[in-house]
């Protein structure tokens, strides 16, 4: 556990409280493997009738969790920031320990041979840990649209979708966004800018949809008024909007797993694993059996 008190602080009983909750719902996602952001960590609260749904309220669960952290009442790997991180070179003892270290990176294209091309398109950036590991366990390559997605990205990916049709595969993109006047808007704009780039690409919306909001009750805010497209939105679902946030991270893992599963032949993937772990076995005995592959590239230059 890495809870490291950097100040002193004395919580009221409500905001040890909030704290003692906060730990038990970050420790039950840890256990799954999750991590949650400040705002995944809000909609728990908020789920669970702990909060009410304001700005007022995420706020000051933010200013509360952020006390708790450098008090040492807060886990520090508990609550993360995926829109910011340090990037850079990894460096390695020697050739060997890069081998080592780096055997499990041998992929082989799983997909290759398949029917069809995958890729999963989420509207956030702070979710994208929640799609890659969903993404990621099955080979497929996720995307964070950071809301509209630009015109070079999406002329990118029509490129590379008519590359993946030259090889005969029909193309799928499972896309998930809010559910509010521009979350649902995106799903037709990547539709119709794919189309007019030269892309037969498919975009399938699977969340947040009508029907998972009637099935899981995530919370609900107010309509953004000043949506150009709100009127239109109203009109359709009324003045209630949801945030992809909301859902339960296991939940959004599996609709994606379920979806990616609908394109898939299992049998060829199966094939190809084997033929990956295979090279990743013969990376171990390189890295194992170093010295005498580097005297055998020095007997090859000299």
């Amino acid at each position: 556990m890495a809870r490291i008190a950097y100040k002193d602080w004395k919580p009221s009983a409500r905001s040890l409280e909030i704290v003692n909750i906060a730990n038990e719902i970050c420790a039950d996602y840890r256990v799954q493997g999750y991590d949650l952001t400040l705002r995944q960590l809000y909609y728990q609260f908020v789920a669970r009738d702990y909060l009410p749904n304001n700005q007022r309220s995420y706020d000051n669960l933010g200013a509360l969790i952020n006390q708790a952290r450098l008090a040492g009442y807060l886990d520090w790997n508990y609550i993360v920031d995926r829109t910011r991180s340090l990037r850079g070179y990894t460096d390695y003892e020697d050739p060997a320990d890069l081998i080592a270290r780096n055997q499990k990176q041998f992929r082989l294209d799983r997909w290759r041979g398949q029917e069809f091309a995958v890729e999963v398109w989420v509207e956030k950036e702070a979710l994208a840990g929640v799609v890659s590991r969903a993404a990621l366990s099955m080979d497929v390559d996720y995307f964070s649209c950071r809301g509209y997605v630009s015109q070079s990205e999406l002329h990118a990916a029509a490129n590379r979708h008519r590359y993946y049709e030259e090889e005969g595969r029909s193309v799928r993109v499972i896309h998930l966004g809010d559910h509010d006047p521009s979350g649902i808007d995106m799903t037709r704009d990547i539709q119709e800018r794919l189309e007019l780039f030269g892309a037969n690409t498919e975009v399938r919306r699977i969340a947040l949809n009508w029907e998972q909001i009637d099935e899981f009750q995530p919370p609900p805010n107010p309509a953004k008024l000043s949506d150009s497209r709100a009127s239109a939105y109203i009109a359709e679902y009324g003045a209630s909007s949801w945030e992809l946030d909301a859902l339960d991270p296991s939940t959004l893992e599996q609709l994606i797993k379920r979806e990616i599963r609908d394109y898939l032949d299992e049998d060829l993937y199966n094939q190809r694993v084997i033929e990956e772990r295979h090279g990743q076995d013969q990376l171990a005995q390189v890295s194992d059996n170093w010295l005498l592959v580097a005297d055998y590239v020095e007997q090859l230059n000299n």
